[in-house]
């Protein structure tokens, strides 16, 4: 049965819903996340928003207070959902590396000889805004990251416009979902400040009321001082985190670019103003996913072998395939790779037709053995052997000689 492409996605994410929701290796951290959110909206609306539905008389608007803080929390969920669940922009895996970029080295030495190796620029240069700039190879990947991608070390994913992995939402921040990001953080800092100064407004009732002093109106509600404490306190994370990706936006730098090139001085090339960076978070379409996790994982059809150019191409033809005899060859030892490919009386045979054919027999022998088609034996450098080879040449022995001459 064919499976689908979450099925055997090789990233850390997790998927549920059939692939329909892409969540980091993370994602029990958003638990941690909505309790944060939720509990203290709940304490809120009991405690404090419902003992302000009558101090506003007017239009009944201390209705208002309940709504609004209702549908603000909503608000603020539904953005981590966007934020969390969808893909941030993960660039798909190659199944093979670059043919493109391949070439082949011959200098790499495997026991003494060159042989042949793949290699791959570990870097190349891309044009943006007219200036060179240098992307990555990534091994993982098996691809050149785009310009501002980066692979993610927890999602084991390369991300386009990586800007961080936040365990706040279980995901990685990218391309697809920083502006869902920036919307909950900034959200979530007016949340803060609503429910903060919600809380401030309802100690001041009670202190214009029967409880005249701070301490009394605190006492009556301490639900109000708990909230407010919470939410100076988260103030000071989202609000801060906030005005930094405000920066960052507003010189169109990403949190990974900003921490990594912060001492190098460098030329930002994508900064356009800040007018355009700001156009380019909040108005530009958000590109479609490059994976498409429910369908179904096709056989990948083979490919023809790797081009190479004539400049890398290596000419096997002048290599000769047969294997470097590295030690003398012996007598015996010829004679027993001889006995594995032929049948031992017609060696015999043939062996005795020639050595009765006139002085050149033993000539004749040694080039029958050695010259041989069916066990090839390449010619080694300048090594001697007992069968008086010479210089990469066959020369006959004078012992071989003598023994010729006692035959006849």
């Amino acid at each position: 049965m064919a499976k689908r492409v979450y099925e055997v996605w090789k990233g850390s994410n997790r998927f549920i819903f059939g692939g329909r929701l892409i969540f980091g290796p993370d994602a029990r951290s958003l638990l941690i996340t909505v309790s944060l959110i939720l509990v203290p909206i709940v304490i809120f609306c009991v405690f404090v928003a419902r003992n302000l539905l009558h101090k506003f008389r007017a239009y009944n608007a201390g209705y208002a207070v309940l709504v609004v803080a209702i549908v603000f929390t909503i608000y603020v969920l539904v953005l981590l959902l966007f934020t969390s669940a969808r893909d941030p922009g993960i660039i798909p895996r190659a199944s093979h590396p670059p043919e493109e970029e391949l070439y082949f080295d011959s200098t790499a030495e495997v026991g003494g000889r060159q042989t042949p190796s793949l290699q791959f620029p570990r870097t190349k240069e891309v044009v943006v805004n007219g200036i060179a700039v240098k992307v990555k190879y990534c091994d993982t990947c098996m691809l050149y990251r785009t310009p501002r991608c980066s692979h993610c070390s927890i999602c084991n994913n390369c991300v386009e416009r990586f800007d961080h992995h936040c365990p706040w939402v279980g995901q990685c921040i990218g391309k697809r979902n920083y502006r869902y990001f920036f919307l909950f953080v900034s959200s979530s800092t007016l949340l803060c400040i609503y429910v903060f100064a919600m809380s401030a407004l309802y100690i001041k009732f009670l202190m214009d009321g029967e409880y005249p002093t701070v301490w009394k109106a605190m006492k009556q509600s301490p639900a109000s001082v708990v909230l407010m404490a919470y939410c100076f306190i988260s103030l000071w994370f989202v609000g801060g985190l906030t005005g930094f990706h405000l920066y960052l936006i507003s010189t169109n730098q990403t949190t990974y670019e900003n921490f990594r090139y912060r001492a190098d001085n460098r030329l930002n090339v994508y900064d356009r103003g800040c007018v355009n960076n700001f156009l380019e978070v909040f108005c530009t379409r958000i590109p479609p996913s490059k994976n498409k996790f429910r369908s179904y994982v096709q056989e990948e059809v083979s490919k023809p072998p790797v081009s190479r150019s004539r400049e890398t191409e290596v000419d096997y033809a002048s290599v000769d395939p047969r294997p470097k005899v590295e030690d003398d060859l012996e007598l015996g030892g010829d004679l027993l790779k001889i006995s594995q490919r032929h049948n031992f009386e017609e060696v015999d045979e043939e062996m005795h037709e020639r050595s009765s054919n006139g002085p050149n027999s033993v000539a004749s022998e040694v080039e029958f053995v050695l010259g041989s088609q069916q066990a090839p034996i390449v010619r080694s450098e300048a090594r001697h052997s007992s069968w008086g080879r010479r210089s990469g040449s066959w020369e006959i022995s004078p012992d071989i000689l003598a023994m010729k001459e006692e035959h006849q």
